[in-house]
């Protein structure tokens, strides 16, 4: 193993045991969820055609609701993806003439076309008579909370506040920043619906946004909650009323939750919640190794090695795109899925710019897994997230360093 990597894996490895205290937190935490809801065997059985009586499906939904300290949970297979999920969410508890604020300025690429400043503006939700608004970062880092109270009034039905950071190299929202955000919001407006784009987020700290005042959260089932083995879907969690209107928008009004075969998913996705804060917590230990090796050798890397952690992602600017491109190429020939191809900027759905994409993944796009990806703009920066396990990680770090001659 490259020394550099060695010496790096020294430094960090106070920092480890508060990874691994918080791991068994929301291990605990989960696995009451399954006591108190007597998850049997017979939750594991499945239904056909419009999946009527599915008692799986229902304790499902119990069982996340419980996890997050919430009302009701939607956990569904038929989400497409995190942004499936969250337009659900927008879409069903926003109304024509009513207004949406972004908290921490332009959301990633996939959510400009779902609010409509980007893309197919008559689907998107300014197609559909929401009005929209941004409050800007200071210094496109930080959220503006003096703008944020100026902005919030009686005429903001919705805030969005995405608490990952996407393709941009803004500070993640820990719990304690979203909590000031949804305090503040809240003090001017009470009834303005606080929603928070949960993805990368689950399982990193001891709290989650509902249990700190937020109405409604969303997510993918194939980043952290879904463990590295669900096939793919997403959930939604909040308040009863908000999460049945979100439910309306992913079925249809008077279906809501009580349809919707779920084909043979059900095992796999209380297995993966189970699994969850475990595979959170080694793929955080790969993204802090990472930090520290990439900090060792000159690169900008973010967030740093000992500062709190809040999401998944490990971002890595290198200024220009030669080494970009030399990262991404490393990380897919040591990935145990199609290590033989070899990445290359294209273009993707839903994103302005070229993407460099890298992970072998066993599911396709399973951001759980070891991956990097990062768009083909300054500052040039790869976005690591994931790692089913540590040593992977480890391993697939010394490629890079050979990668790029160290």
């Amino acid at each position: 193993m490259n020394k550099i990597i060695e010496q790096a894996e020294e430094k960090v490895q106070e920092y480890f045991k508060h990874i691994d205290k918080i791991k068994e937190f929301n291990q605990k935490k989960v696995l009451e969820a399954f006591r108190k809801n007597k998850i049997g065997l017979e939750h594991f059985a499945t239904v056909s055609g419009y999946g009527h009586d599915d008692l799986g499906r229902e304790v499902l939904d119990k069982t996340f609701a419980d996890v997050f300290n919430t009302e009701a949970a939607i956990v569904r297979n038929h989400f497409v993806s995190g942004t499936h999920a969250i337009a659900c969410a927008l879409f069903g508890n926003l109304r024509y003439g009513e207004k949406l604020v972004s908290v921490v300025g332009t959301p990633y690429d996939t959510m400009e076309e779902v609010i409509g400043t980007r893309g197919n503006y008559r689907a998107s939700l300014m197609g559909h008579g929401v009005k929209y608004e941004e409050i800007p970062l200071v210094n496109n880092q930080d959220v503006d909370f003096e703008k944020l109270e100026q902005t919030i009034d009686k005429s903001v039905n919705m805030v969005t506040i995405q608490r990952s950071r996407g393709y941009s190299t803004r500070k993640s929202l820990n719990i304690e920043t979203t909590k000031k955000v949804i305090d503040i919001v809240k003090s001017k407006n009470p009834d303005c619906i606080c929603f928070i784009d949960n993805c990368y987020c689950e399982f990193v700290e001891e709290k989650e946004p509902l249990e700190i005042g937020a109405d409604i959260i969303a997510g993918s089932l194939i980043k952290n909650p879904g463990g590295g083995i669900v096939e793919t879907g997403g959930y939604i969690a909040g308040k009863k009323e908000f999460v049945e209107q979100a439910a309306y928008r992913l079925t249809a009004p008077g279906i809501g939750t009580e349809g919707g075969a779920m084909l043979n998913q059900t095992r796999l996705i209380f297995q993966g919640l189970f699994m969850a804060p475990s595979i959170v917590s080694e793929a955080i230990k790969g993204a802090v190794l990472a930090s520290q090796v990439f900090e060792d050798i000159g690169f900008i890397s973010t967030p740093k090695p000992f500062e709190p952690r809040t999401d998944l992602i490990q971002t890595i600017e290198f200024g220009k795109p030669e080494p970009l491109l030399a990262f991404c190429k490393a990380l897919q020939h040591n990935s145990p899925i199609e290590s033989y191809l070899t990445p290359v900027p294209d273009e993707v759905p839903g994103y302005e710019d070229k993407l460099i994409m890298a992970g072998g993944s066993f599911i396709e796009g399973s951001t759980i897994e070891l991956s990097a990806d990062g768009p083909l703009r300054a500052p040039y920066a790869a976005y690591m997230q994931g790692g089913l396990n540590y040593a992977h990680v480890k391993i697939a770090l010394d490629g890079v360093l050979k990668e790029l001659g160290l």
